[in-house]
């Protein structure tokens, strides 16, 4: 049996398996493998590889214009491609697509004449102009080709059925895009808008990027589809499926007024579900909307087209998904931020699309709980995923490999809780903010890892450089002990550390704590610099339960301990270092006079930093007087000693 016919079986058994599901409202668990669940499908179609070559370097794609015909009882792609394109160097003669030589090229023509060509690899078209062309020329040529796409990627170009109709859909990401039509295969140049034109038998629909600006007969019972976007595109966002589909609108009115609609492609029997996901998924657009930037895609739409594979993908404007389950649609509609608008600028960061689209499904579950306990749920599945092997670095280490670059763990949830941890460090404001700017300054480009780390650190002050060394780069994830002790009038904590895997010594972070006991508690942030690290708290109840990182924000292990914790061999001493005036009103003193603690943090009831900085011998002068009134807690740092105290500002 040769290896095509063994593909074409293999996939038409995974069709008859996930044919079931489609009806359904939600196919995956939230707490296993995620929805968007590519690397479970590239070990059914991998094939094929990333473009590694410059060859395609020398120009800059402006425009396409895509004319297709497509049947989807038939696995063929037929039609011409028109690329228009910036000449970036001199002595500009040849230009070089990357496109599978499985698909046969009858034409190509520039200014009505016929151009040579030859298709020296499995996937590189170059073509020879008949005299130079100047740089910084805007020009174009049109490629005529047709066949029977290879199945690379995630299948590229994937004929199946539904209730015994025929549909073909692409699915391009990472690397499939060259197996259908003659393209940029990379990370380094988004096209500045296209136009698709799809004729297809008059019975199905055709559904694509942008908007569709037409709609008309084509003779012989075709009809042609016409979709427009005018917004840059990443290559391997570009798609189409065709199929009998029913079709309806949502309104979604975005934070800026602007009323756009929400245009779904559904399979006939499945319209009751997709409506009522559809609409809950208008208020998580809305939420995301207010809480990021304005939907970056406001001015054409955003939607959703059924396809048969067993998950989603986010389709710039319309995302194909295999049913309208709140978990799947939250995390597609993520990406037309963080994938889309912003998009990753190399494999190796692919988390700036998955673990943003994964978080920002978790923070939907958040804002709009689905069950009892439903944040809570996502949180701990998160961390057991995270924590259930001792290696793994967010950053992926093969970009070739598609399994890697789609890790569930890794890619998804670790990187996931790498947001959600930058949250926890930074603040729920500066942690914001930053993301915006981030969107802001990279939309509708590439982005890499360092770009939102310059941003983090912009707008919060800190330097992050150990933060995603440890996190990003570093691989695993720590197992703390937080041991207690209260004797005295004195409550002693102190917390150590064991990492999973080498390549980190120690996680620098804040650790929340919660104490309760005689019908009180404190929710306490204590900022875990060094292992070993003790913290002395002013407690004014009998302790009887301590709780290690209560609310989620670490992912991480951990165990907890009542024992003699001895502070004889530390220099502290209460009477050297005094804060005060407790309670404050604008200015809190602490009198470090010996010099023994080097920094300080000041966090609210609710663990969230507010203030911090470094401390010199002699009295410091704090300005609070633009804090809201409250009880906040003051933790001061030295060499492997912290106390933290409870402070009263008033106004």
């Amino acid at each position: 049996m040769n290896k095509i016919i063994f593909k074409l079986l293999f996939f038409y058994l995974f069709v008859l398996q996930t044919s079931t599901l489609q009806g359904q409202s939600e196919v995956l668990d939230l707490n296993s493998d995620h929805y968007c669940n590519k690397a479970h499908g590239a070990r059914r179609f991998f094939s094929g590889a990333p473009r590694t070559a410059s060859i395609t370097d020398n120009y800059d794609l402006k425009y396409y214009r895509f004319e297709w015909e497509i049947d989807p009882a038939v696995y063929l792609i037929k039609g011409t491609v028109t690329p228009y394109f910036k000449v970036l160097t001199d002595g500009f003669s040849e230009i070089n697509f990357d496109f599978s030589s499985q698909l046969k090229v009858d034409s190509i023509k520039y200014k009505g004449i016929k151009l040579a060509f030859s298709q020296a690899s499995t996937y590189t078209l170059n073509i020879k102009f008949p005299s130079a062309i100047s740089k910084s020329s805007i020009d174009s040529l049109s490629i005529s080709y047709s066949g029977a796409p290879p199945s690379g990627g995630f299948g590229s170009f994937i004929k199946s059925t539904h209730k015994g109709e025929p549909i073909i859909w692409t699915l391009s990401e990472p690397f499939g895009a060259q197996d259908w039509w003659p393209c940029k295969n990379g990370l380094d140049d988004k096209i500045d808008s296209i136009d698709v034109i799809v004729t297809t038998p008059a019975k199905y629909r055709a559904a694509s990027n942008g908007t569709l600006v037409a709609e008309k007969d084509a003779g012989g019972d075709l009809k042609t589809y016409h979709w427009k976007h005018k917004y840059a595109i990443a290559p391997y966002l570009v798609a189409i499926a065709v199929t009998n589909y029913s079709v309806y609108t949502d309104n979604v009115k975005l934070s800026d007024g602007t009323n756009m609609p929400m245009v779904n492609y559904v399979y006939p029997e499945d319209i009751e579900a997709a409506k009522k996901g559809t609409a809950d998924n208008v208020k998580v657009l809305q939420f995301f909307d207010s809480l990021f930037i304005s939907y970056p895609f406001r001015k054409e739409k955003y939607g959703h087209a059924q396809f048969g594979w067993g998950g989603g993908m986010e389709h710039q404007t319309m995302s194909f998904v295999i049913n309208y389950g709140w978990g799947l649609l939250a995390h597609e509609l993520a990406h037309q931020w963080f994938g889309d608008l912003v998009t990753c600028g190399n494999w190796e960061d692919i988390w700036l699309n998955e673990g943003f689209a994964t978080y920002l499904e978790g923070l939907s579950r958040e804002r709009f709980p689905q069950g009892p306990n439903d944040w809570r749920n996502w949180k701990a599945g998160k961390i057991s995923s995270v924590t259930s092997t001792p290696s793994g670095s967010v950053k992926v280490n093969d970009p070739t490999n598609v399994n890697r670059i789609f890790s569930s763990a890794l890619s998804y949830n670790k990187g996931s809780y790498v947001l959600h941890m930058l949250r926890w460090k930074l603040g729920d404001n500066n942690f914001f903010k930053a993301c915006r700017n981030y969107l802001n300054e990279r939309a509708y480009s590439y982005a890499i890892t360092s770009d939102l780390k310059a941003h983090l650190e912009s707008v919060s002050g800190q330097d992050m450089t150990e933060y995603f060394k440890d996190w990003f780069e570093g691989q695993g994830f720590p197992t703390y002990q937080l041991s207690w002790d209260q004797k005295d009038g004195k409550t002693m904590i102190r917390i150590k550390q064991t990492t999973s895997h080498a390549s980190v010594n120690f996680f620098e972070m804040p650790v929340q704590v919660r104490i309760s006991g005689e019908g009180k508690e404190m929710l306490v942030r204590l900022e875990n610099n060094i292992n070993g690290q003790i913290f002395e708290l002013s407690v004014d109840f009998n302790i009887e339960i301590v709780e290690f990182d209560p609310l989620m924000w670490l992912a991480a292990k951990n165990t907890v301990i009542k024992e003699t914790i001895s502070s004889s061999a530390d220099p502290y001493n209460e009477k050297e270092v005094k804060v005060y005036p407790n309670p404050a009103e604008r200015t809190i003193n602490i009198a470090n006079e010996v010099g023994i603690f080097s920094s300080f943090s000041l966090t609210n009831v609710n663990g969230q930093s507010v203030l911090y900085g470094n401390l010199e011998a002699g009295t410091n002068v704090l300005d609070i007087f633009h804090l809201h009134e409250g009880i906040y807690f003051i933790q001061l740092n030295g060499n492997k000693r912290s106390t933290v105290k409870e402070v009263l500002i008033v106004r």
